[in-house]
C-alpha cells in the first residue's frame, strides 16, 4: 500500500466542505491513517512550498494557506499518490475535470486561484511534506 499526504486549505472549514471532500478520497477506497488540523505560519510555508520560490504567485499562495485552519492527511490505498492527484483535479480549476474536487470547490478570487485541495506528487513530496506538516 502506498501512502500520500493531502492538505485541506483554509476555505474548506467555512465553506463545510470538509466531510465532502473527505467523502471523494474515501469512496475511491483510500483510508486515512494520520489527520491533523492546524495553522501553518509562513516559515513552514516557505519551506513547503520550496519549489516554486520566486513564482509570481507564491506570495498570495502563502498568505491563502496562513490565513486559517487547514487539514492535513497521510491517506494509504494502491496508487495513492496518482489517485489522489486524480481525484483532486488540476491545479486551476476552470481545466479540472468535471467531478473533481478542484472543479467542483475551486475559486477563482481577482488574479488568486484557490484550489482547496493540496495533494503530494511523488514520493519524495510526501516525505517532505508530511515531515513538515506533522512536525511537533
Amino acid at each position: 500500500m502506498e501512502k500520500t499526504f493531502v492538505m485541506l486549505k483554509p476555505d474548506c472549514v467555512p465553506r463545510r466542505i470538509v466531510g465532502e471532500v473527505i467523502h471523494d478520497f474515501e469512496s475511491a477506497g483510500l483510508t486515512i491513517v494520520k489527520a491533523l488540523s492546524r495553522q501553518l505560519d509562513e516559515a513552514v510555508l516557505e519551506e513547503f512550498y520550496l519549489e516554486h520560490k520566486g513564482k509570481p504567485f507564491i506570495k498570495s499562495q502563502i498568505d491563502y494557506v496562513k490565513s486559517g485552519t487547514v487539514i492535513g492527511f497521510i491517506l494509504e490505498g494502491e496508487n495513492a499518490i496518482k489517485l489522489v492527484r486524480k481525484i483532486a483535479g488540476a491545479t486551476h480549476p476552470l481545466q479540472a475535470e468535471p467531478g473533481t474536487i478542484r472543479r467542483k470547490h475551486g475559486q477563482i478570487v481577482g488574479e488568486a486561484i484557490w484550489n482547496v485541495v493540496h495533494a503530494s506528487d511523488s514520493k519524495e513530496s510526501v516525505e517532505r511534506e508530511s515531515r513538515l506538516f506533522f512536525k511537533e
